[in-house]
């Protein structure tokens, strides 16, 4: 646990892609989970399930049955906030499809983690072993839940990144909307003879009788001092 949980306060999360981060943490965590062979990390958006990172085929193999059906361990885990572990998938009752499928990947074991609730997303830290009871000791268990935590902060970030970048891009927008309003509003006070307020009333009237953008009406005034009379 402890090379685990140095590895962990080395990752490095500003000016980096949610996917290299993802990709490390799933890397460590299949160096230091015990019992790990092959180990993903599955993302929840609305009703859209994806791997975002994976280790080894085998996991890949097992979430994309899951996904499938629409349940499994590893997306229940995500769904209900608990750790789910299978100990040996030849007799596994509480997804016996999955399971007798799961086999002709090789997966005889599994521990699916969810991460900490991040808003936009859920999921959760899949790892997967060709061996039964792989992951029957709490040390494998306390260490998923702190890679599950490090994935959860990674999330997080990437959410608030892009949503900051959202905004700016709203912003930028609005801006750009109000210098084209104006714009159009000293086109027709020039035009109409009348002061700011009441061609900003011509620019509401035309877009409400036009079903247009306020926007949209006032680029084609802008528009049309330009072209050739």
């Amino acid at each position: 646990m402890e090379a685990l949980w140095r590895a962990l306060s080395r990752l490095q999360l500003a000016d980096r892609e949610l996917g290299d981060v993802l990709d490390e943490v799933t890397r460590l965590a299949n160096e230091h989970v015990p019992g790990a062979e092959s180990t993903s990390i599955t993302l929840v958006r609305g009703d859209v399930a994806v791997t975002a990172a994976h280790v080894g085929e085998m996991s890949l193999a097992a979430d994309e049955l899951q996904y499938e059906r629409g349940y499994g361990p590893c997306l229940d885990a995500g769904r209900a906030g608990v750790q789910l572990r299978v100990d040996e998938m030849r007799t596994e009752t509480r997804w016996p499809d999955y399971a007798a499928r799961v086999l002709d990947v090789g997966v005889l074991s599994s521990l699916s983690t969810p991460l900490p609730y991040q808003g936009s997303s859920i999921g959760a830290l899949n790892i997967y072993s060709t061996r039964p009871a792989a992951f029957a000791s709490e040390g494998s268990a306390e260490a998923a839940r702190e890679v599950a935590e490090a994935v959860g902060v990674a999330v997080a970030n990437a959410d608030a990144h892009a949503k900051l970048g959202e905004h700016a891009r709203n912003m930028q927008l609005a801006m750009e909307s109000r210098a084209v309003i104006e714009q159009a509003k000293g086109v027709l006070m020039a035009q109409r003879r009348v002061d700011a307020d009441a061609a900003f009333d011509l620019l509401r009237d035309a877009s409400q009788r036009y079903n247009r953008k306020l926007r949209d009406i006032a680029a084609g005034i802008v528009s049309s001092t330009h072209q050739p009379r």
